[in-house]
């Protein structure tokens, strides 16, 4: 008998010491699914507990399908959650009837003969969205975001949540400021506020006050989880590229280059804020000291991870965040999921002890 495994009548072997981490999730339409297959790696390791969760955009719909699924059957629940979410997606794909198809079946899982066909409708519908906007083009404001929300995701479940917390960052119209909804009171009004860009959508109105993508202002806002979550561990789950290989020639090209610097930026400027409080501390060379503000105090031990979706996003182009076919989101998934698995092989023990990324480093590669 192998000594080192436990008996019905010995002791009960202990639970994995569990660590809290807290999770910023990027906006990025479907490269989300990227966050998805990270998130799913993450909820395979029993040993992190999620704290915490700041989500712009697809971050905050992987975010609230997380937490639903939380409180329908733990980490299976909150998994399955979000597979059944990004199959949703994937079945209003106007392909998604061909891939399931014989045909498809015999084309079989490569994507690259559908290119021809989508890269016309894309440059007609992005043509044809500089010059009319949604309230002209959608005047009945459907979004077919809310319907694959509202049947997938139970948002009583994720208000009673109590195995994580929720932000999710929205960009007010009015004064152009970052609004952030707490998980109380969260409505699928609120997640699609934190999704609507204004060329696709109409502003998303609540309490009076209109609301476009919380990429403007936060993608995503990191300062609540600073602030407000007890977690000293915070991991970016970054899927909008900060470098370009080359200098963008196309129009097409020139206005996706211009949207990731945008999207991009607000983040930075929280990244950069932070860095340069924890170089101010350190240079203070007071270990240890309690600090009146406790902003100080939960900056100093903040340590940063970072799961960058890296050259493997940025060659699929900024075109492909619309491209919600089955075979693609399956293939970011699979890429997240990979990449997810790779840093916990090489910075799992980091967790808890330093930061795994030099935050100046990726402010100025």
């Amino acid at each position: 008998m192998n000594p080192t495994r436990p008996t019905a009548s010995g002791p009960a072997a202990k639970p994995p010491r569990r660590q809290a981490i807290d999770l910023a999730l990027q906006g990025g339409g479907s490269h989300g699914a990227f966050t998805w297959g990270v998130l799913d790696r993450l909820l395979e390791d029993e040993t992190l507990e999620i704290a915490a969760i700041s989500g712009t955009s697809a971050g905050a719909m992987n975010a609230v399908a997380l937490a639903a699924g939380l409180m329908d059957g733990g980490r299976e629940g909150a998994q399955r959650v979000l597979r059944r979410f990004w199959t949703r997606v994937a079945e209003l794909s106007p392909f998604h009837p061909i891939e399931r198809s014989p045909l498809g079946a015999l084309w079989g899982p490569a994507t690259a003969w559908m290119t021809p066909w989508l890269e016309p409708w894309q440059q007609a519908a992005s043509a044809l969205g500089s010059q009319l906007s949604p309230y002209q083009l959608n005047p009945l404001n459907l979004n077919p975001l809310r319907d694959i929300l509202v049947d997938t995701v139970d948002f009583e479940r994720v208000c009673r949540c109590h195995k994580t917390r929720l932000f999710i960052a929205a960009t007010q119209v009015r004064t152009g400021a970052l609004h952030v909804f707490d998980q109380r009171g969260l409505t699928p009004d609120m997640v699609l506020a934190s999704a609507c860009l204004p060329l696709l959508f109409q502003a998303v109105e609540i309490d009076g006050e209109a609301y476009w993508d919380g990429g403007y202002a936060g993608n995503p806002s990191l300062m609540p989880l600073v602030t407000q979550s007890s977690a000293d561990d915070l991991l970016l789950v970054q899927i909008n590229p900060i470098e370009t290989a080359a200098t963008p020639t196309r129009a097409s090209d020139i206005l996706d280059r211009i949207n990731e610097i945008t999207f991009n930026a607000s983040l930075l400027k929280e990244m950069r804020s932070i860095a340069l409080l924890q170089q101010l501390i350190e240079d203070e060379g007071q270990p240890g000291h309690q600090y009146r503000n406790p902003l100080f105090q939960r900056v100093q031990a903040l340590r940063v991870h970072l799961i960058d979706g890296g050259a493997s996003l940025s060659a699929l182009g900024a075109g492909s965040k619309t491209d919600t076919r089955w075979t693609f989101l399956s293939q970011l998934h699979d890429l997240g999921h990979e990449a997810a698995g790779r840093w916990l092989e090489q910075h799992r023990s980091a967790i808890g002890q330093r930061s795994s990324v030099d935050i100046f480093k990726v402010l100025a590669p």
